[in-house]
């Protein structure tokens, strides 16, 4: 039986080789540490987060495959354009970050709980201060109606999730971050496990190692550090022909 490794409190910047997590569950890689942005920063640079729930530890993941979009390919299809006829949506980026994260956290039908405990809130919202973490956002009036967050570590994308509070409010909001991203040189859009939804969306699942090899290239080039609130005028519009 394979024990889990505990993470040092103190080494920051150690982490397994991803290539040693679990089979099952899928990708289960170390235990412990904290949520500081220097460790986060750290794993997602390995192609590592965290999820975990409450009253569990801390738990560190790399699973095989990897969900992953390629931003080139990630546009407004037809039942998209569908839904968004007639509605008079914007879109924003890091105008409203904290909300958007509350927003992915708030409890979902048919599911019980959330894996965004207050602890990960807190360390995403602290990301987003000191530049690292970004949020697409869309309006119906002063109303969000869509969101998604996520982590940016050189030219890697780490989308961890989103929501929508009207039909198409998600969609939108990833297709928006998406060609965002494909504007500033990032490739890659990571969204960790594959499910019905972002496979529909065009997400592909990635060999982890492929994935790794990836991320080795993408986190050594110099990112965007800082808002990307004024990057909001070159986001998509709802009935724009992308």
């Amino acid at each position: 039986m394979n024990r889990l490794p505990l993470l040092d409190s103190e080494a920051w910047d150690r982490f397994p080789d991803p290539r040693q997590a679990l089979t099952e569950p899928n990708g289960l890689l170390a235990f412990g540490g904290d949520l500081s942005p220097r460790r986060l920063l750290a794993a997602y640079s390995l192609g590592i987060f965290p999820w975990f729930g409450e009253h569990e530890p801390i738990l560190w993941w790399s699973p095989d495959p990897r969900c992953v979009f390629h931003t080139e390919t990630l546009r407004i299809n037809r039942s998209l354009r569908r839904q968004l006829r007639g509605k008079t949506w914007r879109l924003s980026a890091d105008h409203a970050f904290e909300q958007v994260v509350r927003a992915c956290a708030a409890p979902r039908a048919r599911e019980a709980g959330t894996w965004l405990v207050p602890a990960m809130i807190d360390a995403y919202v602290q990301l987003h201060r000191l530049g690292h973490a970004h949020s697409v956002e869309v309006w119906d009036g002063e109303r969000l109606v869509g969101g998604v967050y996520g982590v940016a570590v050189g030219r890697l994308f780490c989308g961890e999730s989103m929501f929508s509070a009207e039909s198409g409010g998600s969609k939108l909001a990833l297709v928006a971050l998406a060609r965002l991203l494909h504007e500033m040189g990032f490739p890659l859009l990571d969204t960790q496990v594959a499910n019905p939804h972002t496979l529909g969306l065009g997400a592909i699942e990635m060999p982890r190692a492929d994935f790794l090899r990836q991320v080795a290239q993408l986190t050594r080039t110099p990112g965007l550090v800082g808002s990307w609130a004024a990057f909001t005028p070159r986001l998509i519009q709802p009935g724009a022909d992308h």
